[in-house]
């Protein structure tokens, strides 16, 4: 059998380097102050996207992802590693969005696109770590969703049934789940293959319209002779969304401060192997409500 799958990418500032300007007034993240990366586990999702591909020929791969005109490069990375195309979302009136406005942003152009089987994203985003845009994006679809998978499994055509191995507090469970499905995938998942040469060379002067505005295009005739090469870019009209749910107008929460802060060690103490420490530690942090 042939999958269509959908994988949900962002590009998310590297939360490793925040700094004093990584915040705006408005309470929403200074992303041109801060380097843009692939969130991490996504790629653990298109990875298993890419095996499902490997496994069932006619599958394809698909990236949605939602940003300003250089969130481009996520589908590009995509592209590197193995999927078919991707879709940009992108249009201010996207801009601030908290998980609920992201989540039915993503679920209005997936209703676009349509003619899916499974859609596959990374467990949370680094930028937020909420976990919630996947299972939020199962509910506005009324989908099946599996949280914290570790491997997909198999797929079985007679069913349409997927079996996924999912990690959870104490254990791993094996759970079915009839297609189609939203499946987030965690960051201890198998990780992503690495970028293809020959797709690379492929692919590597895909631009989306905003890129191609911003500079000066070498040999603007293989976007007409190499319609691949477009990256589809969908604003909020695109896929018939509803302003006063998109962006920050649709987002009931809000960001007051973001800080990078470094735990030190003020106090330090020595313990040996024996039991009277153990014991007495233990008593000391119930003691002081660390524990307990």
């Amino acid at each position: 059998m042939s999958l269509k799958i959908i994988v949900l990418a962002k590009q998310v500032p590297d939360t490793r380097n925040v700094g004093k300007d990584a915040m705006k007034e408005d309470g929403t993240i200074n992303r041109a102050a801060l380097p843009a990366i692939f969130n991490p586990e996504d790629l653990n999702a298109l990875e298993q996207a890419l095996r499902l591909k490997d496994t069932y020929p006619g599958t394809t791969v698909t990236l949605l992802t939602m940003g300003p005109g250089r969130a481009a490069e996520i589908i590009r990375e995509g592209l590197y590693r193995g999927a078919d195309g991707g879709y940009l979302l992108t249009d201010r009136a996207f801009a601030g969005a908290d998980t609920l406005a992201t989540s039915y942003a993503l679920a209005t152009a997936i209703k676009k696109i349509g003619n899916f089987d499974i859609i596959i994203g990374g467990r949370q985003a680094i930028d937020g770590d909420t976990a919630q845009v996947g299972p939020q994006v199962a509910e506005k679809l009324g989908l099946t969703q599996i949280t914290y998978a570790e491997e997909i499994l198999q797929v079985d055509a007679s069913t349409r049934r997927i079996t996924v191995k999912r990690h959870i507090d104490g254990g791993v469970e094996t759970v079915e789940g009839p297609l189609p499905i939203v499946i987030t995938v965690n960051g201890s998942a198998a990780p992503c293959r690495p970028r293809n040469a020959k797709l690379v060379m492929k692919y590597k002067r895909a631009l989306g319209a905003q890129e191609k505005a911003a500079t000066t295009v070498d040999m603007p005739e293989l976007y007409e002779t190499r319609p691949y090469l477009n990256i589809q870019e969908w604003s909020v009209a695109d896929v018939n969304g509803d302003l006063a749910q998109c962006g920050l107008s649709g987002s009931p929460t809000k960001v007051k401060a973001i800080q990078n802060i470094v735990f030190q060690a003020k106090e330090s103490k020595t313990l040996t192997g024996s039991d009277k420490d153990i014991e007495d530690l233990i008593v000391e942090l119930l003691a002081n409500h660390t524990i307990g």
